[in-house]
């Protein structure tokens, strides 16, 4: 079982579209997939489930709470899941109650809870999770749980300095928490071929050596509508060229 972690402490910079599409695809190919929403806006939990009924007791939020709360034996992460629409592709519904319950857990050392879940988890082949935009409580247990990471980047000034703090923070989990964790590439995101910022932009952090994948994500209204209609671009549109660039990304990562 793969676990990937997709982070960036900059918001607006496309983790959710890159989870659901990724996590999407993989479920498309046969691979029992798991999608963990950590982040309190819930974004990847609409693009996956809209408006379905989300069980108001199998949330992140309630899986966390059960840290707190349990006498003898701890829920398997995997009841706290929800199933999708799409064939193979399970979420773990986030919730605002994630904010309330954050200073709780930091001060009861829960940090490890989602890493040793993840280990006891049967059932699936690959989990993906989304995180905040910051570098809290939830993201540092996503890093911490992980094996893989995969940072987006959206081609600006303001991103790429975002990105050398983010770089720097990594190493600190590896080094005091997860020495496995590898950061499987830069996913550049929401690219503009034609406009020359993006292409020095990308042109500087490889010559940096930083781990910039071939493959980028192109800007498209395509995408926004497989927001709104609840679904990733492998259902909605396997055609499209950003589908194909999700595809090429995902064949590109090993699955």
């Amino acid at each position: 079982m793969i676990k990937r972690v997709v982070f960036n402490q900059k918001g607006g910079v496309g983790k959710t579209t890159i989870v659901c599409n990724l996590a999407a695809i993989a479920a498309s190919r046969g691979l029992r997939t798991l999608v963990i929403d950590l982040d309190t806006q819930g974004n990847s939990t609409q693009y996956l489930l809209g408006a379905s009924a989300i069980k108001s007791d199998r949330t992140v939020a309630d899986f966390f709470e059960a840290t707190l709360s349990f006498t003898l034996q701890m829920p398997p992460l995997m009841s706290f899941a929800t199933n999708t629409p799409f064939e193979n592709l399970d979420v773990v519904a986030s919730s605002q109650r994630l904010e309330e319950l954050i200073v709780k857990l930091e001060a009861k050392q829960k940090i490890y809870k989602l890493r040793d879940a993840l280990k006891k988890l049967k059932g699936y082949d690959a989990v993906f999770i989304d995180t905040p935009p910051a570098l809290n409580f939830y993201s540092r247990s996503a890093l911490i749980a992980s094996e893989k990471l995969l940072i987006p980047f959206d081609c600006d000034e303001f991103s790429r300095q975002a990105l050398y703090s983010l770089l720097d923070n990594v190493q600190e989990i590896r080094a005091d928490h997860n020495d496995g964790l590898e950061i499987e590439g830069i996913v550049v995101n929401q690219y503009q071929s034609r406009s020359n910022l993006p292409q020095r932009l990308v042109a500087e952090l490889t010559a940096e050596g930083k781990p910039v994948l071939a493959q980028a994500i192109s800007s498209s209204v395509r995408v926004k509508e497989s927001h709104e209609r609840h679904q990733p671009l492998i259902h909605l549109d396997k055609a499209h060229r950003v589908t194909k660039e999700y595809l090429a990304l995902y064949d590109s990562l090993g699955g």
